[in-house]
């Protein structure tokens, strides 16, 4: 018989899109300025970490590398310039 979803959810907690509920606390948080409302990166276990430094407290976003590049790439050709 096949397991539930469920189960598999309750033995691999799930932060949202198949990402791992990773153990930040010890994350080496990386940062390219000091301003409040600054973005913070950290790697972690093969994924990318994201946060707002001004709340550290709140959610991070998690990227797989693939998803990393394909931001990294879309900010360097200005896909989230406003002008």
């Amino acid at each position: 018989m096949a397991e539930s979803t469920i189960d598999t959810i309750d033995q691999h907690p799930l932060a949202g899109w198949d990402k791992p509920d990773l153990d930040l606390s010890g994350a080496d948080w990386r940062s390219s300025s000091k301003g409040l409302g600054d973005v913070q990166i950290a790697f972690v276990e093969g994924f990318i970490a994201m946060r707002n430094s001004g709340s550290p407290e709140s959610p991070s976003l998690i990227f797989t590398p693939a998803e990393w590049g394909a931001f990294v790439l879309g900010a360097r050709e200005g896909e989230f310039d406003l002008t």
